[in-house]
């Protein structure tokens, strides 16, 4: 008699919202059969989405109908002991992870430059840069596996173009880039890909609110749409697969031609 051979596990933060990237990688890797960890941060959607209700039990609810095991957990990822929290939780509820995805960000609204302070710096820092970079050093500490580990960070397109009032946002996704190069070199011998996506504009709900917005970036985009939080997901599925696993620090701009 064979015994089944266990789901895969991975852990996605950023995952609070129905129309946001973290919720459709979630779906995708659950259709893959991959048991999942998300995380939420309800007090910074708050701030920029408030007429949308936090979805994590609708979420669970989700993805459990998809035949895994899902936890959604809290975790801010701007204190120091919340990449321990979050592997604690895993390995506890769920078991050894194998595939971590970074897509938390803290991306409020645009400030000029003369705008920027220290505090607000550091606020960038710890959840964009710091956050992510500690919870893959812990990821690959404990990644006991010959092979199949997957780190993969989302970034943006700060080194495709100029970003105007996004200083402390393109600085802390530009350090994420060059960390997931060092990083892929690091832990490969460790059986641990690591790459990051670009997604290009993506439409997470953030667009209804500016239309002209909306229609100008649909006449710049070849396909004359911007893009939809399953495209993004669909190539991060794509690398957190088996059939990935000769790809690793790669920059992967993922933007439908932008």
């Amino acid at each position: 008699m064979q015994t089944e051979k266990p789901h895969p596990i991975a852990i996605v933060t950023g995952a609070s919202r129905s129309r946001g990237i973290g919720t459709a990688i979630c779906r995708a890797l659950a259709a893959m059969q991959i048991d999942i960890l998300f995380t939420t941060w309800n007090a910074h959607d708050k701030i920029l989405y408030t007429t949308e209700e936090n979805d994590t039990h609708q979420l669970l609810a989700e993805l459990h109908t998809m035949g895994v095991r899902a936890i959604g957990i809290e975790a801010d990822l701007s204190q120091l002991q919340a990449a321990t929290a979050i592997m604690d939780e895993v390995e506890k509820q769920l078991g050894p992870a194998s595939i971590l995805v970074n897509n938390a960000a803290n991306d409020p609204l645009d400030i000029t430059f003369d705008q920027i302070d220290a505090q607000m710096i550091d606020a960038y820092y710890t959840v964009n840069m710091r956050g992510p970079m500690l919870l893959s050093i812990e990821f690959a500490r404990r990644f006991s596996q010959a092979s199949g580990g997957r780190i993969i960070n989302l970034t943006s397109g700060q080194s495709v173009a100029a970003m105007p009032g996004k200083i402390p946002y393109i600085a802390t996704k530009g350090a994420i880039e060059a960390f997931t190069v060092t990083l892929a070199a690091e832990v490969a011998n460790r059986g641990i890909t690591v790459n990051a996506v670009d997604p290009g504009p993506t439409d997470t709900g953030w667009l209804s609110a500016d239309p002209t917005l909306k229609k100008r970036l649909e006449k710049q985009a070849p396909f004359g749409r911007v893009g939809q939080p399953e495209d993004a997901a669909r190539l991060i599925a794509f690398l957190a697969s088996d059939a990935s696993a000769w790809i690793t620090g790669q920059i992967i701009h993922s933007r439908g031609g932008f």
